[in-house]
């Protein structure tokens, strides 16, 4: 009886008051819809019960408890708060002391009645305060209120403000801060990094009967009923997770938006969302991912995306039912979802398991009014946390089902947007940037996206192809390949002459590192930018985006059709943005060098439609040797120098005289096929400024 009255108190007779006081903070929290503090991911951090993996602990038997307890928690959607606490067993504190002197018993005993009183005092209070204090919504309760905002907020929207249709949202135009980009960058990580097997559908996979990673998982970790996909969640540690260090690389690499997969198909969240108990910030790596990026790419300068998968996650774990699996769990449904079946059911009822046709989403399985509740809700959620410049959706909202949803996410984002950015006369320069694929939107109300394609000609509305550095899977796998530093910058001067823009994608390591292969590329693509990066920034089409006999593929817009080999042959030409009354600065890139040492740009021959005055200067970006040009019927042809600046692509900078009214001299006399000095440099005081070429 002794030894019970000095025993501390129990962490669980601690908890109640401290999860009291922590329910009223988060309550607080949700009400204002903003990301929650810094401190509140790091003390969450520090005492929740996933941090084991992420320490060595001596004493197995305390080791073995805590697996035990983490194991628990993994199988039930238990609010973060009920487990975060410290589930170490601790001995009793003062029973050393009993044995030393009659003074120390005396003195333990006026502890343990401090104690005691204190313990009575918590089990009679602790009631009382959870009984008066707000209890936190729960996730569903969250999702109903957040859907209520969004169509309030719509319904109150007046003109300028676009309304929930497709004909409100026409009005609306691509930002030139996109158009001048270019380059941006796209992160896939989650969970799908710590088996790192196949492709970024593991998730998926891996409940797929007679696919290569359902065989892998079970030779790897054992039948899926028994270790199932959330039980990667505590090996998802993200340790070396460094924001500042990933944007500053992408930075260097030239990119000016970065845009990290907030929610892929698996169902995990990358950040604080109070529409699950399963996301980043309470479990694995107890970190709000996109919080972090978000605050470090605003820090550089760039501009901050995100991108939602969403959609799909309504049949994403559908097979897991099919056989013995934890997805049939109800424990697990805050992870695996619906986990319905992708396909319209057989005309006998039965459940169709076949996969349907991509390219005709009517004929899959609609989800519910409440799945597209749940998904308007953590959409539209991202726009109040995040403030996203630019919003990625993949293909799946194309499914017709999504469509009044999207028109209400649309007009509420761009809305948002433009109150937050104090843009209330529709200036479109303050406007996002809201990607769609295929003809899930119309093509005026949003920018088209083309995953791992490419266009065949110009695009006269911005567009944007999204591809990525590693060629198996856009997350990061052992044993993947890795595209070239000259293969993708090749695709991006020929994107960019077609008015788009390139996302490229990087996978990161389950760990928090980018692999050295593709920090590799990054750095190279960095390398090259620093020197032609002129045109490529603030550039628009020219009136022929290039010449050479290499053409996209017919089926270019299909994905895995992005990737060509070009010739010396092949041009690509973008023009800097124009100016009034300033002259015309082309950029003309070859893909290849010659090796005769004359390059023949056949589209600006003698008395061509597209300069409307003459060439006045060229210049070779990174060289440094004088060149000379002439101007034929058939052409204008560049005498190289005999080394070539660098092994990937060639800018020439072709400036054209100013206009009569602001040249500094007269023309002089035409002179045809008149060879001209040409320099690497800006000045051109040693060209003939001016002189007609016949």
């Amino acid at each position: 009886m002794f030894k019970i009255l000095i025993s501390p108190i129990p962490s669980t007779m601690r908890n109640p008051t401290a999860i009291a006081f922590h329910q009223i903070a988060t309550q607080q929290s949700a009400d204002h819809g903003e990301r929650r503090p810094a401190n509140h991911e790091a003390h969450s951090r520090s005492n929740h019960p996933y941090k084991i993996g992420k320490q060595k602990d001596d004493d197995a038997h305390v080791h073995q408890y805590r697996e035990q307890h983490t194991h628990r928690a993994l199988r039930h959607d238990w609010p973060p708060d009920v487990f975060a606490q410290d589930i170490t067993p601790q001995p009793p504190i003062y029973s050393s002391k009993i044995s030393r002197s009659a003074n120390s018993s005396a003195l333990c005993y006026r502890e343990s009645v401090k104690h005691l009183f204190l313990n009575i005092t918590l089990l009679v209070c602790t009631p009382v305060l959870l009984a008066q204090s707000p209890q936190p919504p729960s996730p569903s309760a969250n999702v109903t209120r957040q859907v209520a905002k969004v169509h309030a907020a719509n319904k109150a929207a007046h003109s300028p403000s676009y309304q929930p249709t497709w004909t409100s949202l026409s009005r609306y135009q691509a930002p030139d801060w996109f158009r001048d980009a270019k380059f941006g960058i796209f992160i896939h990580w989650g969970i799908y990094s710590v088996p790192a097997f196949a492709n970024e559908w593991y998730s998926r996979n891996m409940y797929v009967p007679g696919d290569p990673a359902f065989q892998h998982h079970v030779a790897t970790f054992g039948s899926q009923s028994q270790f199932g996909y959330k039980d990667f969640i505590p090996m998802f540690h993200a340790e070396h997770f460094n924001p500042s260090g990933w944007v500053s690389l992408f930075a260097r690499a030239g990119a000016k938006y970065v845009v990290p997969v907030a929610e892929h198909s698996d169902g995990f969240p990358m950040y604080d969302s109070d529409m699950t108990t399963w996301d980043a910030a309470r479990l694995g790596p107890h970190r709000d991912i996109v919080g972090e990026l978000e605050d470090a790419t605003r820090a550089r300068g760039l501009h901050f995306g995100v991108s939602s998968h969403r959609a799909e996650h309504w049949w994403w774990y559908g097979l897991g039912r099919t056989f013995p699996s934890d997805v049939q769990d109800p424990a697990n449904a805050g992870l695996y979802g619906p986990a319905m079946p992708m396909s319209l059911p057989n005309p006998d009822g039965t459940t169709n398991t076949a996969y349907p046709d991509p390219e005709h989403l009517e004929r899959w399985l609609p989800p519910n009014q409440a799945y597209i509740d749940d998904w308007l809700a953590r959409s539209t959620e991202l726009v109040d946390k995040y403030h996203p410049d630019f919003f990625y959706f993949d293909w799946w909202i194309g499914q017709p089902t999504f469509q009044p949803a999207l028109q209400q996410f649309a007009a509420y984002y761009y809305n948002t947007y433009a109150r937050r950015n104090g843009n209330h006369r529709n200036n479109h320069n303050l406007n996002p940037v809201l990607t769609y694929k295929e003809e899930d939107m119309p093509a005026n109300v949003g920018t088209l996206d083309i995953e791992r394609g490419k266009l065949d000609t110009v695009r006269l509305l911005p567009w944007q192809t999204d591809t990525s550095i590693s060629i198996h899977s856009w997350g990061y796998v052992e044993n993947d390949e890795y595209r070239t530093a000259k293969s993708l910058i090749h695709q991006l001067i020929d994107t960019v002459s077609k008015n788009g823009n390139l996302l490229l994608n990087v996978g990161p390591k389950a760990d928090g590192t980018i692999p050295d292969q593709a920090r590799t590329v990054l750095l190279q693509i960095g390398d090259w930018m620093r020197v032609n990066g002129e045109s490529i920034y603030n550039t628009r089409p020219f009136s022929v985006f290039g010449e050479g006999p290499t053409k996209a593929p017919s089926n270019s817009t299909e994905k895995d059709h992005d990737i060509q080999t070009y010739t010396a042959d092949d041009i690509r030409y973008t023009i800097a943005t124009p100016i009034a009354g300033q002259p015309t600065t082309l950029y003309a890139t070859a893909l290849g060098w010659p090796t005769d040492g004359k390059l023949i740009l056949k589209t600006l021959y003698t008395a061509n439609p597209y300069l409307t005055a003459p060439i006045c200067s060229i210049n070779l970006l990174g060289a440094s040797q004088t060149l000379t040009y002439e101007q034929h019927p058939f052409g204008l042809v560049i005498t190289l120098p005999p080394t070539a600046p660098n092994d990937i692509a060639y800018v020439f900078r072709i400036r054209t005289c100013p206009p009569p009214a602001a040249a500094t001299s007269s023309p002089s006399k035409t002179h045809p096929k008149k060879k001209h000095r040409v320099h690497h440099h800006d000045e051109d005081d040693d060209v003939d400024c001016c002189t007609h070429i016949g």
